[in-house]
């Protein structure tokens, strides 16, 4: 039986998945600040979308999403490192963004590590641009590139 991936929003039961690969994937070097239970109030946020894509049991990504008035922020975005370049991120961003479209939000941000070439690259393709960089933005140690995508409403 072939399993397809599955984007759906989370659960309290997705938390401690999402905290652990943002540890490892994300914040490797950094103070760990997207624990469980930051991740538990953001799925129970209700300006805040969290999503992940699945496979049968597996968690192989996320993204959290906080939708402002005019702004939406990605708050934190992975796909595990063995399951990249298959447009599963595409995937997931398309979700996270459609919603925003639909409110009218005209632009969203994320941060990226500025060591994090990969990620760049990626929001890069995604229709987003650098507007700055944010020297020690990750605990000091670590500068980050801003980047912006302005959004089309829909039709």
């Amino acid at each position: 039986m072939l399993l397809l991936p599955v984007i759906r929003l989370a659960t309290s039961g997705d938390a401690a998945g999402i905290a652990a690969m943002s540890r490892s994937f994300i914040e490797q070097g950094l103070d760990w600040s997207w624990r469980e239970e930051r991740v538990l109030h953001a799925i129970q946020e209700r300006a805040t979308n969290v999503a992940v894509i699945t496979e049968g049991d597996g968690l192989l990504g996320f993204g959290i999403m906080q939708y402002r008035d005019e702004t939406a922020h990605l708050a934190l975005f992975a796909i595990r490192p063995s399951r990249r370049n298959r447009g599963l991120g595409r995937q997931l961003l398309a979700w996270l963004e459609k919603p925003a479209r639909i409110a009218g939000i005209e632009r969203l941000r994320v941060e990226a590590r500025a060591d994090n070439t990969g990620a760049i690259v990626f929001y890069e393709r995604q229709g987003f641009r650098r507007v700055k960089t944010v020297p020690g933005y990750y605990s000091g140690l670590i500068d980050a590139v801003k980047l912006e995508k302005r959004l089309q409403p829909t039709d």
